[in-house]
């Protein structure tokens, strides 16, 4: 627990510091390439049928999991049976690169400077880059739209969540969450291909991020009320306890709808997917227009959110230290 901690608290500062070393592959690709690899295989096997591609699916997610735990879990059992040291230093740099505090403000970023300095079809294009819906017809609100959206769900996803299966199990816990997460994004599409295949990963995602997604909703609303002016803390909490499930995911609005009260803004509705239109609720009551500087305000709310999560996970470890 000792080793966890440092490895937390330095890993969270070096991405807050650096962000993703772009230069080095990422651990994340290697779960996705496992993924594409495994359903490649799977699907060879299992026969094109409801019940085949439900078994192939499953097993899929059995797969994964059994790997993305348990490939990490060694490496670090070994390197702290052997060398603390070094275990940690691994530790904490794998929590770097699965942390995406830095990368999720700076790709959100590339968006508004396309919106203040470029064109429309630049900033549809960087937007495009952070999203999965079409963007090809967004006008310059639809854009600002799905970036304060992608900054506001993704606070839980991609930032609290990791930084508390962390906190909860150190790196392969971690690492067994964003093997999760990433076959979600990867095959839980209700499509024809993944209907069936991506159940079980689409529903595993939905429970592990059941309980991250609601203390990420309350520490942002606790950041809108620390964070200055530009925040409406009392509006947060009332969107979030109205449209919270304004949302197909049990879990996504949580975050956006803080988001939408504490910037006063209407967020989600209608969106494009793959040329077909799906039909969402609104979130938030759009009490002013939402403009482009409100990527900066959403970035800023999250960046509270997760220092807030730090200080909480930090706080808690260290109990659990002292008790043991």
């Amino acid at each position: 627990m000792f080793y966890h901690t440092i490895a937390l608290t330095a890993g969270f500062l070096l991405d807050l510091l650096i962000g993703d070393p772009r230069w080095l592959y990422h651990p994340v690709c290697l779960i996705g390439n496992l993924i594409a690899v495994l359903e490649k295989g799977i699907r060879k096997i299992f026969p094109k049928t409801q019940k085949g591609e439900l078994l192939g699916g499953f097993l899929e997610v059995v797969l994964v999991c059994l790997l993305s735990f348990g490939i990490p879990a060694v490496i670090l059992s070994v390197l702290y049976r052997n060398v603390p040291a070094l275990g940690c230093a691994v530790e904490t740099f794998w929590c770097y690169q699965l942390l995406a505090t830095k990368s999720l403000k700076d790709e959100s970023m590339k968006v508004h400077d396309r919106l203040l300095n470029g064109t429309i079809e630049e900033a549809r294009y960087a937007v495009s880059m952070i999203v999965g819906r079409d963007t090809k017809a967004l006008t310059e609100e639809g854009v600002t739209k799905a970036a304060v959206e992608t900054v506001a769900e993704n606070c839980s996803d991609g930032v609290i969540a990791p930084m508390i299966y962390m906190a909860a199990g150190g790196a392969p816990v971690m690492f067994l969450y964003k093997g999760i997460n990433t076959m979600d994004s990867m095959l839980g599409y209700k499509n024809d291909k993944y209907m069936y295949f991506g159940r079980f990963a689409a529903r595993l995602d939905d429970v592990v991020n059941f309980i991250p997604a609601r203390i990420s909703a309350y520490l942002m609303i606790a950041a809108a009320f620390i964070g200055g002016r530009q925040f409406d803390g009392k509006n947060a909490y009332r969107i979030f306890k109205r449209d919270r499930f304004n949302h197909a995911s049990p879990n996504s609005a949580q975050t956006e709808s803080v988001c939408a009260g504490a910037l006063r803004v209407q967020l989600a509705g209608d969106a494009v997917y793959f040329g077909k239109l799906v039909k969402k609720k609104y979130i938030g009551d759009g009490l002013r227009e939402i403009e482009y500087e409100d990527i900066k305000r959403a970035n800023r709310l999250m960046y509270i959110t997760a220092f807030l999560c730090e200080l909480l996970s930090v706080a808690v470890m260290s109990l659990v230290l002292i008790l043991l």
